[in-house]
């Protein structure tokens, strides 16, 4: 599987996810040949033949207006979004997640957290649905830990969003606590046509027991198993 992680000016989890992708992930035992990943520069508009974008986490350039405001201009944007519309798998991960809403790929906003600080802790969380490429490997009831570094986390959204995002099965994770003050406990929402997910929790920073958890390769794991099947 070929993974793309876009660097944008401020990005500072770009090489976490690279690493999780290519390397923890890529060099586990019995895997199929490896995985590869390549970085996608934010003035490209070539996704070099990506199976899964990976919108990292960060501070795309500065968070000046609002956190991912700037980033959805880009020129790598307009490619995301015609692969999105496509089918393609697209992961945004914390400052990626708050670029996802601003496109428009994903419904609801990132506010300011709870009590207004910067929280910087390993979270726990539980996949609220298997049915997406990148739940589909986590066995049911399972509490995952993961680190989240964000000022902006809160997921907000109007009433009639939320029930939507229920009925329709989008919430892919919840908090166990609830960090930011988050609706609903969420921590991550899928799209209508489930291929795009954010999330602000990192599993690209919990794809190891040397860092305290490998939680996070179970995404990974689910993604190269939705792009097998597709294949």
């Amino acid at each position: 599987m070929r993974f793309g992680v876009v660097v944008f000016p401020g990005s500072n989890c770009d090489h976490d996810a690279w690493y999780a992708a290519s390397r923890n992930l890529g060099h586990e035992v019995g895997n199929d040949g490896g995985h590869e990943a390549e970085y996608l520069w934010h003035q490209d508009t070539d996704l070099k033949g990506s199976d899964c974008v990976i919108l990292p986490g960060g501070f795309s350039y500065g968070d000046y207006l609002r956190c991912g405001a700037i980033a959805k201009f880009s020129p790598i944007m307009a490619a995301v979004k015609r692969f999105a519309a496509d089918g393609g798998l697209v992961f945004g991960i914390c400052n990626g997640f708050q670029i996802l809403t601003e496109c428009g790929l994903l419904p609801g906003v990132l506010v300011r957290n709870r009590g207004l600080r910067f929280i910087c802790k390993d979270v726990r969380l539980k996949a609220a649905t298997r049915n997406s490429p990148f739940t589909n490997e986590i066995p049911p009831g399972t509490e995952l830990r993961m680190p989240i570094a964000h000022g902006e986390g809160c997921y907000t959204a109007d009433e009639r969003t939320l029930d939507e995002l229920e009925a329709d099965d989008r919430i892919a994770f919840r908090y166990v606590e609830n960090p930011n003050g988050s609706m609903r406990d969420i921590a991550g929402v899928l799209s209508a046509g489930r291929n795009v997910l954010g999330m602000m929790p990192h599993p690209e920073r919990a794809t190891e027991p040397l860092v305290g958890s490998a939680d996070g390769l179970l995404v990974f794991r689910s993604l190269v198993s939705a792009c097998s099947t597709a294949k």
